[in-house]
């Protein structure tokens, strides 16, 4: 009995520690592109591509990141939406710069920030996520003015409790932003309002898809909503889904493309993963292509 025992407990960490070494070393870098067809503009138009990134969590030595997300160059976008959490590391933003340079000089683009643009991870308890009450701390401070300069130097939008018009495909895309509500820098009510019935599209942007940011976005009847910062729960147990999502958004919308309200709310897995916790399980990094086509 006591050699089943061991040869049963055997078993159980050797399949742990399997586990974990495809979740950090082989799914934390299994880079993948989805795809979704949202349908919102008027009929007869013609398709919209707009690409999403999010949670790129930049370390300066990741050099398959920056060389995959670069590559999206090649997807020719119509416009991109950056939503937030670029940097990890006081020394990342050459990384980040390196992997969104194409970007930066062939497409239109809007960002928001999240708090790991403001400041640095740190190392926690993972099981502390699942406590909705617990204080958040936060790192070293990041050159968050640094990226803000670059971006907007190239044109991009900077939408942290902002709106704003732009051209992208031969359309007029209205859009409006709130800075990250995870650390409460958000303040939609400055912004709000009935989106502008002259443009084509209508688009909202959040770091974290908080519904007190998301409620307000669709009544004033912005079409499509794109956010990040769950990571799509990061760890996705099959059948279950997403354990946790880190903000007020049900687990069920994680991750990808759901109904919100009178909107479409796109959530992005992102790129990234904290340096602290270097793992991801059925849950693979990711970015997105978001084709807005025709309202049925």
């Amino acid at each position: 009995m006591r050699t089943r025992t061991k040869l049963l407990a055997a078993g159980v960490l050797t399949a742990g520690a399997a586990t974990l070494a495809y979740a950090s070393l082989i799914e934390r870098n299994r880079f993948t592109l989805r795809r979704y067809d949202v349908p919102v503009l008027a009929p007869d138009a013609e398709p919209l591509r707009v690409l999403q990134i999010s949670d790129l969590h930049m370390m300066p030595d990741q050099r398959r990141k920056q060389d995959w997300t670069a590559g999206l160059a090649a997807l020719d976008p119509d416009l991109v939406l950056l939503t937030g959490d670029n940097m990890a590391h006081p020394g990342s933003l050459p990384g980040v710069l390196r992997a969104l340079q194409p970007l930066l000089t062939t497409a239109p683009g809007a960002f928001v920030f999240g708090s790991n643009d403001y400041q640095g991870p740190i190392l926690k308890n993972p099981f502390t996520y699942f406590n909705p009450n617990r204080v958040y701390r936060q790192g070293v401070h990041l050159p968050v003015e640094d990226l803000r300069d670059v971006l907007a130097a190239h044109g991009w939008v900077d939408l942290n409790n902002a709106r704003s018009v732009l051209k992208a495909g031969g359309r007029t895309v209205q859009l409006v932003g709130v800075d990250d509500p995870h650390i409460e820098r958000d303040d939609y009510a400055a912004v709000a309002g009935d989106a502008d019935r002259v443009a084509d599209v209508h688009i909202g942007l959040t770091h974290s898809p908080e519904p007190r940011v998301l409620d307000p976005m669709s009544d004033d009847g912005f079409e499509l909503i794109v956010a990040g910062h769950t990571h799509g729960g990061q760890v996705r147990m099959p059948g279950v889904g997403a354990l946790v999502t880190n903000c007020g958004l049900d687990r069920r919308r994680a991750r990808g493309l759901h109904r919100y309200g009178a909107s479409w709310l796109h959530v992005s897995a992102g790129l990234g993963t904290s340096p602290y916790a270097p793992v991801r399980f059925a849950c693979p990094p990711e970015a997105t292509l978001l084709t807005l086509v025709p309202r049925s």
